[in-house]
C-alpha cells in the first residue's frame, strides 16, 4: 500500500509522500504567525516550491491510497480553521 498526500492550497494541488507531520507543523506555524512562506517538497526530486500561507487561505489535506484501495479520506479547512486542528 502506497499512500500519497494531496495538499490543496487555494485551488492548486501538491502531491506529497508520507510523512507530512513536519510539513503540517510548519504550515500551522506560518498561519499562527499571521502568514509566511513554507517550502512544499517535491514528490520525487527537485527543489520544491515556496508557498505563502496566510490566515483565511483555503487549505485541504487528502490521503490517497494508490495500492488498490478505493476509499479516499479528506480533511478540508480554511487556513483560519486549519490552525485549530
Amino acid at each position: 500500500m502506497t499512500v500519497f498526500n494531496r495538499l490543496t492550497v487555494d485551488g492548486r494541488d501538491y502531491f506529497l509522500p508520507d510523512p507530512v507531520t513536519d510539513l503540517k507543523d510548519k504550515i500551522l506555524e506560518a498561519i499562527r504567525a499571521g502568514g509566511g512562506y513554507v517550502t512544499i517538497p517535491p514528490l520525487r526530486s527537485g527543489p520544491g516550491i515556496d508557498v505563502l500561507f496566510s490566515p483565511g487561505m483555503p487549505v485541504t489535506w487528502t490521503q490517497i491510497d494508490v495500492g488498490g484501495e478505493t476509499e479516499e479520506t479528506s480533511r478540508g479547512a480554511s487556513a483560519a480553521e486549519f490552525s485549530d486542528l
